[in-house]
């Protein structure tokens, strides 16, 4: 299903926003962070192709993925190894990130339309805020969800029912906006209509295998499926 003017739509008091993939195209600076780390390990560098189908789950995965995808690793090792990417990919956080196109656009629509904005991403805390503060997006959102926020992440409903809850809206009332089954599964469990971008990362699944309400080719394309209550 596209997200066409014809398609139904959905009655909303809040929409909420994956990071990576989504509002942000953050992979070089992962791919950075993660080549940085492997030198420093000894390790070969991996392609960016491999390290895009590693994000979505949080950097412990993408770390983990890194070094054990026909590699071995010992559990030691990886946590090292996370400690080695956080301190390098603090330095790059940002650096070459980009806003998808459309995203500006679609959040200025949304905030016209008085719908309270939050992000929910699986990225931690400490690199979600200084990014978005980097990128000009905070001021969008009235909630802020990280990786760490809960001792849960994404695709647990918890995250959703949190976020809804410092919004004050319902989760029945809210609609998730994201590009990977990690968002789906969660918006679905949370009992919230979801749409997915085709041009996110998807941690290597193709978008149109997963389950949701609908495809954007472009953000904006959500304004169509939205009607503000």
């Amino acid at each position: 299903m596209s997200g066409e003017v014809s398609a139904p739509r959905f009655p909303v008091r809040a929409v909420l926003f994956d990071l990576d993939g989504t509002l942000l195209d953050t992979i070089q600076d992962l791919a950075d962070g993660a080549n940085l780390m492997l030198e420093e390990l000894g390790r070969p560098a991996r392609p960016l192709a491999e390290i895009h189908s590693f994000v979505g789950k949080g950097i412990p995965n993408l770390v983990r993925r890194c070094m054990t995808e026909d590699a071995l690793a010992s559990e030691d090792e990886v946590e090292h190894a996370i400690t080695v990417f956080r301190r390098h990919y603090a330095d790059v956080n940002g650096r070459n990130t980009r806003i998808y196109p459309g995203i500006i656009e679609t959040l200025d629509a949304m905030r016209e339309m008085s719908l309270q904005l939050a992000c929910v991403t699986n990225k931690a805390a400490a690199f979600t805020l200084p990014l978005l503060e980097r990128m000009g997006l905070m001021p969008y959102f009235g909630a802020v969800v990280s990786g760490d926020t809960l001792a849960v992440k994404k695709p647990d409903p918890g995250v959703m029912h949190h976020t809804c809850a410092l919004l004050g809206v319902e989760t029945g009332h809210a609609l998730m906006i994201g590009d990977s089954a990690n968002d789906a599964l969660a918006a679905r469990a949370a009992g919230m209509p979801v749409l997915l971008v085709t041009y996110g990362y998807s941690e290597g699944m193709p978008v149109d295998t997963i389950e949701c309400d609908g495809l954007l080719s472009d953000a904006t394309g959500a304004l169509d499926r939205i009607q503000a209550v």
